[in-house]
């Protein structure tokens, strides 16, 4: 439900002129990172057009009111703000947000940015030259975390696998082998595959996008700088992830300390030599194997809790 004050998404994405490159903010009660947040979209130093779309998943804190104060700023320097959102009595999830700030937005590229991360002034510049050499691909980047010592083995994962690797560690990791926090792609290729799934709390949209993406035959490339400052907190909306949902199941139940769920048919977890490498074949789109045959991406889906806990505990480094 849209709340009264805010105008039509659709509307203001045909009524605004298009611009080179929106950055897509999805926000939730994030009052204590957002002022952080905006200033690096201020700060950012590319000279193409650049706009700034928010939208308010039903915050009760002083979001709004920070992201006011700096809608006057950032119009100021010459990025398009465009702000959406609603004030029911609970959040519709990340999903929904950022399908909602991307149908306002009309920029022909698509750089997201978490309401409690920071990117560094180079972000945009660099990953729009990759992404318009890379039209059908996924633009990441590396990362710095914060706290500096927080998943120390995921964030080294993060920025040091080899190019091949981000194809091939898909199924023997726990998620996104270019994290959602940085990705940047062209609008036609997200239009392409997307939109999120808008299921809520406790779905991987950022997962189920990058399984279709890659089942379309879209690429991935990091930019090998470290372009984002991805922050490490209880209230991390990846703590939210469930962890598994067969076949035409949603996310059920709340297994943050649970060993990881077992495949259908199975006694107990699956072991990593189940996990197969995504393959690609000469030409066409990648193939997804299935795990010991039982389970595809389409039949059943891997939803785990705790993305970066279990990247600790998993990853063979």
């Amino acid at each position: 439900m849209r709340a009264s004050g805010y105008p039509a998404a659709a509307a203001l994405g045909q009524a605004r002129a298009p611009v080179q490159v929106s950055v897509i903010l999805p926000v939730h009660d994030a009052e204590l990172w957002l002022d952080e947040c905006l200033g690096s979209v201020l700060q950012q130093d590319f000279e193409g057009s650049m706009e700034l779309s928010i939208f308010n998943d039903a915050s009760k804190d002083k979001s709004m009111t920070i992201i006011e104060k700096w809608k006057e700023k950032l119009e100021g320097s010459g990025i398009l703000v465009v702000i959406g959102g609603h004030d029911s009595p609970s959040p519709r999830g990340v999903g929904y947000s950022k399908n909602q700030a991307i149908a306002q937005s009309s920029g022909s590229y698509l750089c997201f940015l978490d309401s409690d991360d920071v990117m560094m002034p180079q972000r945009v510049r660099l990953q729009h030259a990759a992404a318009v050499r890379h039209p059908t691909s996924i633009i990441g980047c590396q990362v710095r975390r914060e706290p500096p010592n927080s998943t120390e083995r995921y964030t080294r994962w993060i920025n040091q696998l080899a190019p091949n690797q981000l194809l091939t560690q898909v199924f023997t990791s726990n998620g996104p082998t270019v994290i959602m926090p940085t990705w940047f792609c062209s609008r036609a290729w997200f239009s392409h595959v997307g939109p999120f799934d808008e299921g809520g709390r406790g779905v991987p949209e950022d997962l189920l996008f990058f399984h279709e993406h890659l089942r379309k035959g879209g690429g991935l490339v990091r930019v090998d700088q470290s372009l984002v400052l991805y922050r490490y907190h209880p209230g991390a909306a990846t703590h939210s992830v469930l962890e598994y949902a067969g076949p035409g199941s949603r996310p059920h139940g709340d297994h943050h300390l649970d060993p990881p769920c077992p495949l259908p048919g199975r006694a107990g977890p699956a072991p990593l030599g189940n996990l197969h490498h995504l393959e690609r074949g000469p030409a066409g789109p990648p193939t997804l194997p299935q795990p010991d045959g039982r389970v595809t991406v389409q039949g059943g889906r891997l939803l785990r809790r705790g993305r970066e806990q279990d990247q600790e505990g998993l990853l063979l480094l």
